[in-house]
């Protein structure tokens, strides 16, 4: 008998989607239901709140904020 799971599709960018799949790989696989296309995934509903915020950590680590240039010459 089939069973159904509720998901969510989101559309990123491959770089985006990358990361995604790099953080479902660390959780077990528990957070994508399918991979479709090179920009676009079925993401389980229940597991939205957390891969947002997996993301969110996963950016700042890698997102460096560069100093602004000092003009004081």
């Amino acid at each position: 008998m089939p069973r159904v799971i509720r998901g969510t599709l989101i559309t990123c960018e491959p770089a985006i989607k990358s990361i995604i799949m790099h953080i479902n790989a660390e959780n077990n696989n528990e957070i994508v239901i399918e991979d479709l296309d090179d920009t676009h995934l079925l993401i389980k509903e229940s597991k939205i709140y957390d891969l947002k915020r997996l993301l969110d950590l996963r950016l700042k680590e890698t997102l460096k904020v560069e100093a602004p240039l000092d003009d004081s010459d």
